[in-house]
C-alpha cells in the first residue's frame, strides 16, 4: 500500500472528528448564527455527537496495525481511541444544557480538535510528533477554560493554564532537543537502541528530568500541580470534566510509552538499599508528593470542583505507582486505573454540572438534602465518591487494588512495599473528604423548597457513567481482559 494512503487509512478517526469541528464551525456561523443561543448550542452538540459517533464506528469496524514515519497505530490505541471518543461523546452531551457561551461553534469545534490531539497523541511514536500533539491538546484546553465570558474565575484560570502550560512546554522541548542531540534521533524505539549502545552521560539525565516535568504538568503530579485546583474551579465544569478524564488516560499512556519504549534502560533503582539515577526516582518522588498534598489539602476545601481537582493530584500519584510495579503488570495496572478513574471522575463533575446548572454554587452546602430532591442523582453521586475512594466492589478498588499488586510485586518488592504502605494510608484520608459530600447530600437538610429537574441528555449520561463505575467493579476482567489480551498481542 502507498505510504500515504497507508497514513491516511490510520489517521481517519482524527480525520473525521476534525472534519466535524469545521462542520460544527461552519454550520453555527453561517446557517443558525440568528438563531437563539440554546438553539445554536443543542444544534452544535448534536453534530458534535454526531461526528463523534461516526468516528467511533470506524474505529470499531476498521480495525487497522499501522508503523510508519512518526505514527504507531495498533489493536491498542484503536481501543483507546474508542475509549476516549466516548468520554468525548459525554462531554459533550453534558454541555448542551450548560450555558457556557453564545459561541457554540467555537466550544464544539475547540472540544473536537481537542479529542483530536488525545487521539494523535496515542498514535505517535516521535517524541517530536508527541509534542505536536499535546500543543494542540493544550492549545484547545487552555481556549475552552477561557469560554465562561461571564466569570473572572474563567478568565483567570485560562491566564495560569496558559502560563503554566507554556513553561512546562518549554521544558519539554528543550529536554526533547537534549535527547536528540545525544541521540541523533526522535524516535522511540531508535533512542532506545542508542542509549544501549553508548555509556550513561551525566547531560542525558538532565533531559530526563526536563522531559518529565512537562509529563507531570499534564498530569498535575506534584509538585507541578499549582495550575489544577484554579482551572478544575474556574473553567466551565463540563470543560473540567474533560481535563479530568480523556486528557488524563492520554497523558499516562504516553508518558509509559516513553519511558517504557525508549528508555527502559534508564530506570534506574529507587529502593532504600540499592538506588540508581533514572525515571524510578524521580517517579517516586512525584507519586508521594502527589498523593500527600492531593489528600490533605482536599481535606480542608468547601468547593466541590476544587476538592475534585486536589482528588485529581493525589490520584495522578496512585497512577504514577504502577508504573513502579512489576514490568508484567505495570501497564495493565495503569490503563485500568485510569480508564475506570476517567469515568468516575466524568460522572462526578456531570452531577456538579447539574447542580451548577439550576442556579446554584457548588460549595458543600449546595449539594444539602440533595437525596430528598434528586435521589437518583445523589445515589449516583454516592457511587463516583465510594469508587474514588476505592470502596469496594466499585470500580475504584480494584483500580488501586491492582495498582498496588504491581508495586508489591516488583523485583525489589521488600525496598518499594512501603509506597503501597503510603498509598493505603493517603486513601484511608480521601475517604474524609468523599464522605463529606456524602454527608451533606444524606445527611444535611434541604436548604432550597425546589431542585431544578435536570435535562433528560444529562439524567441519561450521569447513571450511564453510574453503571459503568458499578460494571467494572462488579465484573473488572470486562475491561482488565481486553486490556491484558491487547498487551499481550500488540505491546504499544
Amino acid at each position: 500500500m502507498n505510504l500515504y494512503l497507508e497514513c491516511l487509512t490510520g489517521l481517519t478517526p482524527e480525520i473525521i472528528v476534525i472534519a466535524t469541528a469545521l462542520i460544527v464551525l461552519l454550520v453555527d456561523l453561517t446557517v443558525v448564527q440568528e438563531k437563539p443561543a440554546s438553539y445554536r448550542t443543542s444544534l452544535g452538540g448534536a453534530i458534535t455527537c454526531l461526528g463523534i459517533s461516526l468516528a467511533m464506528v470506524w474505529v470499531a469496524l476498521m480495525p487497522c496495525s499501522v508503523h510508519v514515519a512518526m505514527l504507531a497505530i495498533s489493536p491498542m490505541t484503536q481501543w483507546l481511541k474508542l475509549l476516549l471518543l466516548l468520554m468525548t461523546f459525554f462531554a459533550a452531551v453534558l454541555s448542551w444544557h450548560q450555558h457556557i457561551t453564545g459561541h457554540a461553534g467555537e466550544y464544539f469545534a475547540l472540544l473536537l480538535l481537542a479529542a483530536a490531539g488525545l487521539m494523535l497523541l496515542l498514535s505517535s511514536d516521535n517524541l517530536l510528533m508527541i509534542f505536536i500533539a499535546l500543543e494542540l491538546l493544550s492549545i484547545s484546553l487552555y481556549a475552552l477554560t477561557a469560554f465562561d465570558k461571564a466569570s473572572l474565575a474563567s478568565s483567570e484560570a485560562a491566564l495560569k493554564y496558559l502560563l503554566f502550560g507554556g513553561t512546562s512546554a518549554a521544558f519539554t522541548l528543550f529536554g526533547i532537543s537534549l535527547v536528540y542531540g545525544l541521540t541523533g534521533d526522535t524516535q522511540l524505539n531508535f533512542i532506545a537502541a542508542r542509549l544501549r549502545a553508548q555509556p550513561d552521560e551525566p547531560l542525558f539525565y538532565v533531559a530526563l528530568v526536563m522531559t518529565l516535568v512537562g509529563f507531570g504538568f499534564k498530569l498535575a503530579a506534584a509538585p507541578f500541580q499549582f495550575w489544577a485546583p484554579d482551572v478544575y474551579q474556574g473553567a466551565p465544569t463540563p470543560v473540567a470534566a474533560f481535563i479530568a478524564s480523556g486528557s488524563k488516560v492520554a497523558s499516562f499512556f504516553v508518558l509509559a510509552r516513553v519511558l517504557l519504549t525508549a528508555l527502559p534502560g534508564a530506570r534506574g533503582m529507587a529502593s532504600w538499599s540499592d538506588f540508581l539515577p533514572g525515571w524510578a526516582p524521580v517517579l517516586v518522588v512525584m507519586a508521594v508528593l502527589s498523593m500527600v498534598a492531593g489528600n490533605v489539602a482536599a481535606i480542608v476545601q468547601t468547593n466541590v470542583k476544587r476538592l475534585l481537582a486536589y482528588s485529581a493530584i493525589a490520584h495522578a500519584g496512585y497512577a504514577l505507582l504502577a508504573l513502579l510495579g512489576d514490568q508484567r503488570y505495570a501497564l495493565s495496572a495503569l490503563l485500568f486505573y485510569t480508564i475506570t478513574y476517567a469515568f468516575t471522575v466524568l460522572g462526578a463533575f456531570a452531577v456538579v454540572g447539574v447542580v451548577e446548572a439550576g442556579g446554584r454554587g457548588v460549595s458543600l452546602g449546595d449539594f444539602a438534602g440533595l437525596s430528598r430532591r434528586a435521589p437518583v442523582l445523589a445515589f449516583c453521586m454516592l457511587v463516583f465518591m465510594l469508587s474514588l475512594a476505592g470502596i469496594p466492589p466499585l470500580s475504584g478498588f480494584f483500580g488501586k487494588f491492582y495498582v498496588f499488586t504491581a508495586v508489591a510485586a516488583a523485583p525489589a518488592q521488600l525496598s518499594l512495599l512501603w509506597l503501597v504502605v503510603v498509598g493505603v494510608a493517603a486513601s484511608a484520608v480521601s475517604l474524609y473528604y468523599y464522605l463529606e459530600v456524602l454527608k451533606q447530600i444524606y445527611a444535611a437538610p434541604p436548604n432550597s423548597s425546589s431542585w431544578p429537574r435536570p435535562a433528560l441528555s444529562s439524567r441519561v449520561t450521569i447513571v450511564a457513567l453510574a453503571v459503568i463505575v458499578v460494571a467494572l467493579g462488579c465484573a473488572p476482567d470486562l475491561l482488565l481482559g481486553n486490556i491484558t489480551a491487547l498487551l499481550k498481542s500488540h505491546p504499544f
